[in-house]
């Protein structure tokens, strides 16, 4: 086994709530059967390794690492292996931009230009100015207007300021507010955030939130001693017969070489720092009875926005579960989180008092999501089970 085995607790301030019907907890015969639903998982070559971490109440209730981490060395997967977590990042950015809010730094609802001047100078497709101005609300639930990039040579290599100018200078895919595009709207947020708080955004997002949070495993840049710790990134090969190494584009060629800043989806984590996150939020803005972000700034984030008059499963920075458009099933409508673009995902219930982390590093491969599926299958399973 690898050495790599943290010892895993909380100290969070849990929240009483009342229900007219309290939901079923995870049974922990189902939640034992996490490893080998993994293990099947792996053997029908869905995921390389897996780690998968369930907390309810503040407490860890399942935490388990299966596969391997690196396939091609034979190192095992462990609970202290780092991910590249990709758009979970944005659910960490919002966060933290929402401490501006709840200073008065930023407003939600003012034009952007205000704090980002090059805004104020936006297109539409036919060259005319917007029918109203951009809003950090529109960038952070992706309803600004602003049209997913091409991919560029130059992706990654260009300062956060840079790139954002880049991105702004595009013309808007649809009037703000009045549809709804996944896109970078929350890389733009975080300029603005550099802007407001005179600090890049790795050191804003380090003093507001990862060190108050002791997430000293968290981070854009992977120094050597985090860069040891990477799980490799795996595809399914293009003939079908299995898994292959894959080419992961934000793990550089060694610790001096950087790349920018990526607020929309940047961040290297584990499940062990990811859990503490969420624990913080599911308490409504509290760590250790010490508050780091406000409870309404934490329902603003995790309530469905809507775009062009129609609720969109989105809120600031987090999916969020919608009636009939369920993204995690069998969660209750009240639950949130975000997945990434390699197959990782977090999810909070707040009904079940319940955090769930899944962490995989897939790219292109074939039925990835079943892992997912069987996952959450256990600790929320179908009717009848």
């Amino acid at each position: 086994m690898n050495q790599f085995l943290p010892v895993f607790s909380f100290s969070c301030l849990a929240i009483s709530l009342t229900f007219a019907q309290q939901p079923a907890t995870p049974h922990p015969s189902l939640l034992a059967e996490i490893p080998a639903a993994m293990e099947t998982e792996i053997a029908a070559h869905h995921t390389a390794g897996a780690v998968t971490l369930v907390v309810e109440d503040g407490k860890v209730i399942h935490q388990s690492a299966t596969g391997m981490a690196d396939r091609e060395k034979s190192i095992e997967m462990n609970e202290n292996h780092l991910f590249w977590i990709a758009s979970m990042t944005k659910s960490i950015s919002v966060t933290a931009i929402m401490t501006l809010v709840d200073e008065g730094k930023l407003s939600l609802d003012e034009p952007a230009s205000k704090w980002l001047p090059a805004l104020g100078g936006v297109k539409t497709r036919d060259g005319s100015p917007p029918s109203r101005p951009i809003t950090l609300r529109d960038l952070m639930s992706h309803t600004s207007g602003l049209a997913f990039p091409p991919r560029k040579a130059d992706d990654g290599a260009q300062s956060l300021e840079g790139y954002t100018l880049a991105l702004i200078k595009a013309p808007l895919a649809f009037e703000p507010g009045t549809d709804y595009e996944y896109g970078f709207g929350i890389t733009v947020a975080g300029r603005i955030a550099e802007i407001v708080s005179g600090r890049p955004f790795d050191e804003f997002l380090q003093e507001r939130l990862l060190d108050p949070l002791g997430m000293g495993d968290t981070t854009f840049h992977p120094d050597d001693r985090l860069r040891a710790r990477i799980a490799k990134s795996y595809k399914t090969a293009e003939d079908g017969s299995g898994l292959i190494a894959a080419y992961n584009p934000f793990v550089t060629s060694d610790a001096t070489v950087r790349r920018m800043t990526e607020p929309s989806g940047g961040l290297f984590s584990t499940a062990a720092d990811l859990a503490t996150f969420y624990e913080m939020v599911r308490n409504r803005g509290l760590h250790q009875r010490k508050r780091l972000v406000s409870e309404a700034s934490i329902a603003e984030m995790t309530k469905p926005h809507t775009a062009g008059g129609s609720l969109q499963s989105y809120g600031l920075g987090w999916q969020c579960q919608v009636a009939g458009k369920a993204i995690a099933p069998g969660f209750s409508e009240r639950s949130f989180g975000h997945g990434g673009a390699y197959g990782t995902h977090g999810w909070i219930d707040p009904e079940r008092r319940l955090v769930a982390i899944f962490l995989v590093q897939n790219v292109l491969v074939k039925d990835g999501g079943k892992a997912r599926q069987a996952f959450h299958g256990k600790i929320v399973p179908p009717p009848g089970r």
